[in-house]
């Protein structure tokens, strides 16, 4: 193994996912001496990593990976390290032909935990340190020093001076968002949050958040609904600068667990097991979960409904306990 080599990362999506490589990246860096740790990743993303200081060079895609083909082929990288493991990443590889080291993705467990409820088929590893293990072979491991998100100073929100007069206060970043609507807290859950808390309530959420969050905001005209106004950086600084974070498994989850924050994880159609719960979490922190159903888990991403039709992973979850977090 040379020790002066040029590495290419590769995780094309979420921004959660590549949230949760970013250990990999730090560890290459400090742990192999000069070496260029490059990543590619769609354009989308790219506001995820542009601070990172263990990223040397970031490349990034509109639509097709064959876009940068070119561009990546005269890097003439040493090796490469596939995070996402897809046909797109193997024609990536293939092209660049240089030695690869890929991620292993857990198909087949996935499959058995969601079509037949085997959990035990699933590693207890984090993906986090599945991700580790993929660079194991070139002397790397985990230092467990989390994940990591790095803010530009444009990107800091000066949240007392927006929101509470110029007073530093605490409050809860509720994220009202998600992926999949199997995997969103659903409307009627969010009202319990908003009647119990004893801290001030601000909305996080993308603008295809804001029909909610203005059903939210009629009833309850002291929140603050910042859905669809920020930037996902300055969506991190807002989580970063709260006292609880509320959320479902979403990218804004990751970022707050690289912020070391509260977080209340909850969980519909997906399962912590899937190796995606906060990682190396705060010791205040609470997985919200109706453990036992029969039909969970039902997918390993999520639905547009509930398939059966009475979506109890989410609807039985109690949050009377928020009026005690302070």
């Amino acid at each position: 193994m040379k020790v002066k080599q040029k590495i290419l990362v590769i995780r094309f999506s979420s921004i959660g996912d590549i949230v949760l490589t970013t250990p990999v990246v730090r560890c290459l860096k400090q742990q192999l001496p000069e070496t260029t740790v490059h990543y590619v990743t769609k354009e989308v993303f790219a506001p995820v990593l542009n601070a990172n200081p263990y990223v040397d060079k970031l490349f990034t895609f509109k639509k097709d990976i064959s876009e940068i083909y070119e561009e990546l082929q005269r890097e003439k990288y040493d090796q490469v390290i596939d995070l996402h493991k897809n046909l797109r990443s193997l024609r990536l590889k293939q092209k660049l032909n240089t030695d690869s080291h890929s991620f292993e993705k857990l198909n087949v467990q996935k499959f058995l935990a969601v079509k037949l409820k085997m959990i035990s088929a699933l590693p207890t590893q984090h993906i986090v340190e599945r991700y580790m293990a993929t660079v194991k072979s070139l002397g790397v491991k985990s230092d467990a020093k989390g994940l990591d998100y790095f803010l530009e100073e444009k990107d800091r929100i000066n949240v007392g001076g927006l929101f509470f007069n110029g007073k530093e206060t605490k409050y809860i970043a509720l994220v009202v968002g998600g992926s999949y609507y199997t995997k969103k807290i659903p409307l009627n859950k969010l009202r319990d949050v908003c009647i119990g808390a004893s801290l001030p309530v601000v909305l996080l959420g993308g603008k295809e958040d804001l029909v909610i969050a203005g059903e939210l905001q009629k009833e309850f005209p002291s929140l603050i609904n910042a859905c669809g106004k920020f930037t996902i950086n300055q969506s991190a600084s807002l989580v970063q600068q709260a006292e609880w974070v509320i959320t479902s498994d979403t990218g804004l989850m990751h970022i707050a667990s690289a912020f070391n924050k509260k977080i209340i994880s909850v969980w519909g159609n997906t399962i912590p097991e899937f190796g995606m719960a906060p990682y190396l979490p705060n010791n205040e922190n609470k997985i919200l979960e109706i453990k036992n159903l029969s039909c969970r888990p039902c997918s390993k991403l999520g639905y547009s409904k509930c398939p059966k039709g009475h979506f109890k992973c989410m609807d039985e979850i109690d949050f009377s306990f928020v009026q005690d977090l302070k």
